[in-house]
């Protein structure tokens, strides 16, 4: 039976009396996207930063090619995630850097022989920019210069400029117009169908989560109510997930009231 990439069992999070993640299962098979949609304060976030490990969960199990990573010591996690690359929702670029530092930050900051120097972290961001549609001068500006739309490029070749294993992209379509929109969904699967990699993605552009993603699940009140082809998404057969996806006003999804 092959391994999933990506395994998550009864994963669980709670902040004071609020219980964000309640009993996760999730399997992402190598090799393939899987697009996690729900509302706003559904867990989306939350479930991304457990995997990368900027939080720690109460419970469960959180497996890469089989290994718990929870339970491995910290050098061994950061041997683990460091062949994952990491799509901001804002971008997240440092003002304080030219583009190309941006893009090279990783190469630049990594251990051993995962080190650059700079003259070849330079010359593998020039490339990877030009993976991404953008000229390799583009690297000697300052990120302030750039457009909403080069900003997410740029931070897509910085996610994708050590060539991960694993890639996720946090809410890839966010502040773009549908045109960029779509110009951003088409460079992430065509950067992940030539890596190979496995990808998540958290959204609510449903056109976004259609187009690139192999499958798909929902976030619920903590809990992932269905699972199935991305393609499925706009006609699943699930109440939660038609009213979601469609935007409708009535449903079994009410708005929650601050008290």
């Amino acid at each position: 039976m092959t391994v999933p990439k990506i395994r998550i069992r009864g994963l669980c999070k709670s902040f004071g009396s609020k219980r964000v993640l309640d009993g996760i299962d999730l399997d992402v098979e190598a090799g393939t996207s899987m697009v996690v949609i729900g509302g706003s304060g559904s867990g989306k976030s939350v479930l991304l930063r457990c995997i990368l490990g900027l939080i720690e969960p109460d419970a469960g199990r959180i497996e890469i090619d089989g290994v718990d990573v929870i339970e491995r010591s910290r050098a061994e996690q950061d041997a683990i995630r460091a062949r994952i690359g990491m799509l901001f929702q804002a971008g997240a670029l440092f003002d304080s850097l030219s583009v190309w530092e941006n893009v090279a930050f990783g190469l630049l900051a990594g251990r051993g022989a995962r080190r650059m120097s700079r003259d070849a972290a330079r010359v593998r961001a020039g490339e990877v920019l030009a993976q991404v549609g953008l000229d390799p001068s583009v690297g000697d500006l300052a990120p302030a210069e750039l457009s909403g739309g080069m900003q997410k490029r740029v931070g897509l070749a910085r996610a994708i400029a050590a060539t991960p294993e694993i890639l996720f992209f946090d809410e890839p379509t966010t502040g773009l117009d549908p045109i960029m929109g779509a110009v951003i969904d088409g460079l992430i699967v065509d950067c992940v169908k030539r890596l190979g990699s496995t990808a998540i993605a958290i959204t609510h552009d449903m056109a976004s989560a259609t187009r690139i993603g192999d499958r798909a699940a929902m976030l619920y009140q903590g809990r992932l109510v269905w699972q199935g082809a991305a393609g499925e998404l706009l006609d699943s057969g699930n109440p939660l997930v038609d009213q979601f996806t469609h935007g409708r006003r009535e449903g079994p999804i009410g708005m929650e009231l601050r008290r």
